[in-house]
């Protein structure tokens, strides 16, 4: 016998059928969930996607349905919901929306939504604009950019903008016909400024500045006007960290003026479009200019007192120099009066000065003389009594003898050889030798 006859069995439908029978208990009905969306598509006018709900590091999905908006109804609530936050109804978003649990015995189980509540999805974006700079102010980098010294007239510029954007050549217009003539060098930066390319892109400018940084001043970050929703790309913490953290002084200048994004909080200064960000920095140069001008005048000024306090300078010397002049002749003619009187007296005292000088000169000279003339005659008549006892008659008287060759005094034996005729000399008389 086979098993099979003996189980009881039900087909497919009928057990969807249950299924579906299951499903109509109010608890599944018409119920507020929280979810994120993902894979949005709109077909036919009916809008498919998934909703689901990730942890809380927001890494791993934790629950997934699908659910669909009927075409009937989806038109309004999409409205109703880019109008109130000013983003699409896109994959990413997260939200708030009314389901009802709904089986098909062909298609399976899916939910239907019947309302969307767009306030608590404008909660989240600002509370994920809160957490940022929450995050940015316990780090303590948020105000970074701001204390950053500006240079006095910032005219070197880097942009950071979408290449051929309207904001951008407004900003550039703006910049090059300013009515004061300034100069300013600007080098673009292109960059994608909306969608899910904005952070890298952005941030990737930022990075191409940074390694020429000492070609510029500052950095614009300009993006024309557009719907708020495309603007939310820039509430991003490390888009923000970037710019809080960049070396340069950063001018964000996004959107309109009730736009307000996490680098409006940041950056060292905030304007409300790209032309207000060309405007703020053609002020900074009218300033500059204010200031020289100031300085001229002062110049000007200080150089024109100068000149009229000189001028009466010269005024009043013009008037005492002809009195100070015949002051000076008369002192002069006085002081050369009192010297040819002097003069005469000056000479007469300074000859007999001099003559006294001479007397005493004189009389010195005689004394010394004669003092010189005693002690030479002594010295002479020293040196006559030394000649007297050196004398050779003297010598001779005292037993010596002198003896002569050829009338020559003989000092050494060797002068004298055989034969030769001596003379002998004593004090009573004299001798002649021949030698043998």
């Amino acid at each position: 016998m086979n098993m099979t006859d003996n189980i009881e069995s039900i087909s497919l439908l009928e057990f969807n059928a249950r299924i579906k029978r299951l499903l109509a208990s109010p608890d599944v009905q018409r119920c507020w969930v929280v979810a994120e969306l993902s894979d949005v598509a709109v077909r036919g006018g009916h809008c498919y996607m998934e909703l689901v709900q990730k942890d809380e590091s927001n890494t791993r999905i934790l629950a997934k349905s699908r659910a669909v908006i009927w075409a009937n109804v989806f038109a309004r609530l999409r409205y109703e919901f880019e109008t109130v936050t000013g983003m699409p109804f896109a994959s990413g978003i997260k939200l708030m929306v009314e389901v009802t649990a709904n089986y098909h015995e062909q298609y399976g189980m899916s939910l239907v939504v019947s309302a969307i509540n767009p306030d608590y999805t404008l909660g989240g974006m600002a509370l994920k604009r809160k957490e940022i700079i929450r995050r940015l102010t316990q780090e303590g980098i948020i105000d970074m950019n701001k204390e950053l010294p500006w240079a006095e007239v910032p005219q070197r510029i880097s942009v950071v903008s979408a290449e051929g954007a309207a904001g951008y050549g407004d900003f550039m217009n703006q910049l090059e016909n300013n009515p004061l003539g300034l100069k300013f060098y600007t080098c673009l930066f292109p960059a994608v400024m909306q969608g899910e390319r904005t952070v890298p892109s952005v941030i990737s400018a930022l990075n191409r500045i940074n390694d020429n940084i000492g070609l510029f001043d500052c950095v614009v970050l300009i993006r024309g006007g557009g719907a708020t929703s495309e603007l939310h790309c820039f509430d991003n913490y490390e888009l923000a960290a970037n710019i809080a953290q960049f070396p340069l002084p950063v001018i964000v200048g996004i959107g309109h003026e009730r736009d307000v994004t996490v680098l409006d909080e940041v950056a060292a200064m905030r304007v409300k479009t790209p032309t207000a960000a060309a405007e703020w920095l053609i002020s900074r140069g009218e300033t500059a200019l204010g200031r020289i001008n100031e300085i001229s005048n002062i110049i000007v000024s200080s150089v024109r007192n100068y000149v009229a306090h000189a001028n009466e300078q010269l005024a009043y010397y013009g008037s005492t120099i002809p009195i100070v002049a015949h002051n000076k002749m008369d002192n002069a003619y006085m002081r050369l009066n009192h010297y040819a009187q002097s003069i005469p007296v000056s000479v007469r005292n300074h000859i007999a000065a001099s003559r006294t000088q001479l007397g005493f000169l004189f009389r010195s000279m005689k004394q010394a003389g004669e003092q010189r003339i005693v002690r030479e005659r002594l010295s002479l008549t020293a040196m006559e009594e030394k000649i007297r006892l050196l004398s050779p008659q003297n010598t001779l008287k005292r037993g010596y003898s002198l003896t002569l060759k050829d009338g020559k005094t003989v000092i050494s034996g060797e002068m004298i050889k055989p034969g030769d005729r001596l003379t002998t000399m004593f004090a009573d008389g004299n001798v002649t030798s021949v030698v043998e």
